[in-house]
């Protein structure tokens, strides 16, 4: 998979950013959710997925416009 750097909403290169890939999806990037609570309340998890939180204002920045 490659990836395209879209934008970010942090300053020195760190998290929360997010990436296009050739094959038509969006990676994010953010700080893993660990907190139990939160967990628990999601639905339908599929077994290698993991959970990350960004800013909504990154999505807004860099959503697209169409």
């Amino acid at each position: 998979m490659k990836l395209r750097f879209i934008g970010t909403t942090s300053g020195g290169g760190n998290c929360p950013t997010l990436y296009e890939t050739d094959r038509g999806t969006i990676v994010v990037q953010g700080y893993k959710v660990t907190d139990e609570e939160a967990l628990g309340q999601l639905r339908d998890v599929l077994d290698g997925e993991t959970f990350v939180e960004i800013p909504r204002e990154l999505l807004t920045r860099f959503a697209p416009k169409e």
